[in-house]
């Protein structure tokens, strides 16, 4: 199980037995979804995360996805709006005529950016529509798809830049309930510069926490910022609904490359999202193309990859993840038969040729396994980043790095607790000693800081072949 899965719980999933049995079928991390749900809800699901956690013996980590600023329309004057090809409606902020389908819109300013001939896209690409006139209020729209709009459903502008930040009002509250109620990490929406990030860690600082953060990538200005938006996150979403409209959809494969290598090369996890098995909302079987996307996230390097209808909404939110489970071990195989430990590049630092050291003394030491002491996380990503064929134990002080590893392919992450008598190299080696899953006699290469005591610690300096002793 190299390959981490989130599964986004939701009204189908959001009891103990159904998350139970998903962290038996294979989910790492559950994603609470805060555009949805209240409070009480979101405390009975960590209540319950925690409970299954407890009896597994395992950790799960609870990741908080915060709203972001999500455009909406508003509320329709009837359920749902039946949409024509060539159909003509009114977006505004208040009703224009009975001649035309009223579609509520709040954004003043917005509507008066628009011009004749901008795309609008509702419902992440289900509809799409073009602007036909401007008038006071708003503006007539013309249908170029057929479908239902229903309220309260997403619009995007593509191609547009829109001037607002990451984090809205709603974010900020969300952000201290979710840290009351004892998220593990938080994922930031539409993230477009590093700025959004730094604001997103002040929040948390206020609110006495320090916790993992994902952003998402779901404009274009953040693909124009992609690199110093990796600097600053711990993880990458590649959010693909929204990415998808903003760009053009059939960029949208090689976008995922691109974000998915420069995260592989930055260390940083990076996780796949958005459809991926979208078909078992109903059905108790993936399509082939749906098959066939979730092992290519794989082969092309993702950490995680993430369901979201299927599991919070879907009728077959167990089966869903098993059949992801099934997916993602036999593309690990093939990768893995096929990969071939890649030299660093000389201008890479020093961490990334210990880590690359590691990997390939294992390989020629026939080891049966990496065990990283990490303090801060990031050898332990360097060891993940090489992908070898080990498993790989990672060893951390820190409950925030837990969570953060979580997310890495190929970790298995464990919490130690510190004592002033033992340094990291015998941390490890009482771990290695102690587990019952790594048999007498093997070998397992080591990798950790070995400082004296009065001495701060400076990172990673000691990788080491141990035999376990009977």
């Amino acid at each position: 199980m190299r390959t981490k899965i989130i599964a986004t719980i939701g009204p189908n999933s959001a009891n103990e037995e159904t998350i139970f049995a998903l962290a038996e079928a294979g989910v790492n991390i559950f994603r609470l979804n805060f555009s949805h749900g209240n409070k009480e809800f979101f405390r009975s699901v960590i209540a319950a995360i925690r409970s299954v956690q407890a009896k597994l013996g395992t950790h799960l980590t609870v990741l908080q996805d915060l709203s972001g600023p999500k455009i909406r329309i508003g509320v329709l004057e009837s359920e749902c709006y039946q949409v024509q090809f060539g159909d003509v409606l009114f977006l505004g902020t208040q009703k224009f005529s009975d001649e035309y389908p009223f579609i509520p819109f709040s954004y003043e300013n917005l509507l008066r950016d628009m011009k004749a001939g901008d795309t609008l896209v509702l419902a992440d690409g289900a509809l799409q529509f073009k602007v036909k006139e401007c008038l006071e209020f708003g503006v007539l729209i013309e249908s170029e798809s057929y479908g239902i709009i229903t309220s309260r459903k997403g619009l995007t502008i593509p191609h547009k830049a829109i001037n607002m930040p990451a984090m809205t009002e709603k974010d900020m509250k969300d952000l201290a309930t979710g840290i009351e109620l004892g998220v593990d990490a938080v994922a930031l929406s539409f993230v477009q510069t590093p700025e959004d990030i730094i604001l997103l860690r002040s929040k948390m600082k206020e609110l006495g926490a320090e916790l993992p953060v994902v952003s998402k990538l779901e404009r274009q200005m953040a693909l124009d910022n992609l690199d110093a938006i990796i600097a600053e996150s711990d993880m990458i979403m590649v959010a693909r609904g929204d990415l998808g409209v903003e760009c053009s959809l059939p960029l949208l494969p090689s976008i995922q490359k691109r974000i998915i290598k420069a995260c592989n090369q930055a260390a940083k996890p990076v996780i796949v999202a958005t459809q991926m098995l979208l078909s078992m909302v109903n059905s108790n079987r993936p399509t082939r193309a749906e098959v066939t996307d979730v092992a290519n996230a794989v082969l092309d390097g993702a950490d995680c990859v993430m369901l979201s209808e299927e599991t919070a909404m879907g009728e077959y939110p167990v089966e869903t993840v098993r059949y992801m489970r099934q997916i993602t071990t036999e593309a690990e195989e093939y990768f893995l038969a096929n990969n071939v430990l890649k030299t660093p590049e000389y201008s890479c630092g020093l961490p990334e040729f210990l880590a690359y050291s590691a990997c390939l003394l294992a390989e020629k030491a026939n080891a049966y396994a990496l065990v990283v002491h990490s303090r801060s996380g990031k050898s332990a990503l360097y060891l993940s980043s090489c992908r070898p064929k080990h498993v790989i134990y990672a060893l951390t002080l820190s409950k925030n790095v837990l969570h953060k590893m979580n997310f890495a392919w190929g970790i298995t992450p464990y919490f130690v607790k510190n004592s002033e008598q033992s340094s990291h190299l015998i941390r490890v080696q009482e771990f290695v000693d102690g587990f019952s899953q790594i048999p007498h006699g093997a070998k397992i290469v080591f990798t950790v800081g070995d400082q004296p005591q009065h001495l701060q610690a400076q990172g990673t300096n000691l990788v080491k072949i141990y035999t376990k002793q009977a």
